[in-house]
């Protein structure tokens, strides 16, 4: 069986701060990028199509996905109150 001292002595990619910044600046690239796109990329969507006029905004889609995670989580953490059982609750 492993030393649990062992796990506690190793360093993981997170633990170096440089490692967590450069995973934040490859998110801001990747969303730059897919802004970026919205300005190149052709929509088929158009109000004949029956669509809303909200999809035709520049940005919509990223917008949109944005505050559809936000709101997840706000629920989530509003779900888990609910849901959440004492820790000797099965004991």
């Amino acid at each position: 069986m492993a030393d649990p001292q062992d796990h506690e002595n190793t360093r993981h990619f997170f633990d170096e701060p440089r490692n967590v910044k450069g995973v934040i600046y490859a998110l801001y690239a990747v969303c730059t990028l897919v802004i970026a796109l919205d300005l190149v990329i052709h929509r088929h969507a158009t109000f004949k199509d029956g669509v809303f006029g909200q999809e035709l905004w520049f940005g919509f889609y990223g917008v949109y996905g944005f505050v559809s995670c936000v709101v997840l989580v706000l629920v989530a953490t509003q779900l888990r109150k609910v849901i959440m059982r004492g820790e000797d609750y099965y004991d």
